[in-house]
């Protein structure tokens, strides 16, 4: 079958070489056979497990499920499963018999929060698909894809898995590095840094993200295109009010590094930011969280060595709407050392576990960062971070729900543990926002980002 919304001109893309002379097949011809088949489209396995507590994948919605009510982008997300209750809790008393299915950075919550911290498990479903376009585009890869420049940059098809078979830690970063998301974002959020004793210092921001090759339906070789571009405009703390951070990114490291530049208030100058990104502090965060870590994962590959270390079957957050929901205040949500646990949903799933280790002549806050990415989707909900000694330092988690006006998973809310400090950072929050994600709405354009985009939007 055809994907749908595919035009002569995409068509035409199609017909191209990924690079003269170099495209080679990265999955084999049996492996190839099976996407569609025993595999969901992107490469994840479609029988549930052994114990039935994973079922199998279903794939039966596409954007709205029917008894849903959704009002349109800029509407906060509404649950699905909204009437279910957790199967059971895990907790401090009885995370021994789970430990198999944690993380160490779950295990550490447990261990630094013994009477607060719990995780409600939900059944786990498999319910909402990728639209087809997504899945041509993710079989072309499987056929074509590469990466170059030692891994720097990638040679590939727009709006689907890169490798939906990697190889390599690389192939598998280069999925959650450009993932299949939103080709317009906007919003306006808050963040909440919770220090030891509870006290909150907070911020707000206000986001434009586009990726020009995540056009709905839109199938081409990446080329030198930009992959996404980004504006946060600071309004939240008055100190930093008014500031604006803006850049893109492109498909390849090595050639194309990330461009950012930043509007000072103070002085009203546009001034490029060179070698943004890395761990330099997220602006906005009190210096909590790296450029290198938004959304677990965001930048160069360039300063660790990557390995897959398998997968597994653990207890991650998962369709999370309960989280986002306008009804909950951030006074009830945010408590000392974490969320409050009634409004997680966690379910058993299976992820790709990914390694990176800090490369000899390097430098980087983390020594070492373990990722957890979701099979079914390829998106990363969680991260362990260890400094440069090794031991454990930050674990964080995102929640993540599928967004049915662009039939595609949004990252939403994230909570940034330091287990040293006994803090977290609560990110992209939108409880008592007016408004959620407006996405795909396709009111914004390259012309919105960028030097003079900022320059613009601060005087």
């Amino acid at each position: 079958m055809k994907p749908r919304l595919i035009g002569l001109a995409v068509t035409a893309a199609l017909a191209l070489p990924l690079a003269a002379g170099t495209v080679h097949a990265k999955a084999t011809t049996d492996e190839i056979a099976r996407l569609g088949k025993d595999l969901n489209c992107i490469g994840a396995e479609k029988a549930g497990n052994a114990d039935g507590t994973i079922p199998e994948w279903s794939g039966k919605w596409l954007g709205v499920p029917p008894h849903v009510e959704f009002k349109g982008t800029g509407n906060h997300p509404l649950d699905p499963y909204a009437g279910e209750k957790p199967r059971f809790e895990i907790t401090a008393a009885n995370m021994a018999q789970y430990a198999d299915r944690l993380s160490d950075g779950q295990k550490a919550l447990f261990a630094k929060y013994p009477d607060t911290f719990r995780m409600p498990v939900y059944p786990t479903h498999r319910d909402f698909r990728y639209p087809d376009a997504v899945c041509e585009s993710t079989k072309r890869n499987a056929q074509e894809a590469e990466l170059i420049d030692d891994g720097m940059g990638v040679h590939a098809y727009t709006n689907g898995v890169m490798f939906p078979f990697p190889k390599n830690g690389l192939e598998l970063l280069w999925n959650i590095t450009v993932p299949y998301r939103a080709y317009t974002e906007e919003l306006i959020s808050d963040n909440a840094y919770v220090i030891a004793n509870g006290n909150i210092n907070w911020g707000r921001v206000k986001s434009r993200n586009m990726g020009p090759s995540h056009k709905p339906g839109m199938i081409e070789a990446v080329g030198e295109r930009a992959a996404s571009w980004y504006l946060n405009e600071t309004l939240l703390p008055e100190r930093d009010r008014g500031e604006v951070n803006t850049g893109v990114e492109f498909y390849d490291y090595k050639k194309q590094p990330r461009q950012s530049w930043r509007y000072d208030p103070g002085t009203r100058r546009v001034r490029q930011s060179p070698g943004y990104g890395f761990d330099m502090s997220f602006p906005g965060t009190g210096g909590s969280i790296t450029v290198d870590e938004v959304r677990i994962w965001n930048g160069s590959p360039e300063r660790y060595d990557w390995n897959i270390l398998g997968k597994r079957e653990i207890y991650i957050p998962f369709h999370a709407y309960r989280v986002h929901s306008p009804d909950i205040k951030y006074s009830d949500l945010l408590m000392k050392g974490h969320a409050k646990p009634d409004y997680m949903r966690y379910e058993l799933r299976r992820v790709w576990v990914l390694e990176g280790k800090l490369k000899e002549g390097f430098r980087h806050l983390y020594g070492k960062r373990v990722m957890y990415i979701d099979a079914d989707t390829m998106f990363p909900i969680m991260a362990d971070n260890y400094d440069a000694r090794g031991a454990l330092w930050r674990t964080s988690m995102l929640n993540h729900f599928y967004a049915y006006e662009m039939n595609t998973w949004q990252a939403g809310a994230g909570f940034y543990h330091d287990l040293n400090a006994g803090t977290y950072l609560g990110f992209n929050l939108i409880n008592e926002q007016p408004n959620a994600y407006r996405l795909n709405e396709n009111k914004i354009s390259e012309r919105d980002f960028g030097p003079e985009a900022a320059r613009r939007i601060g005087q």
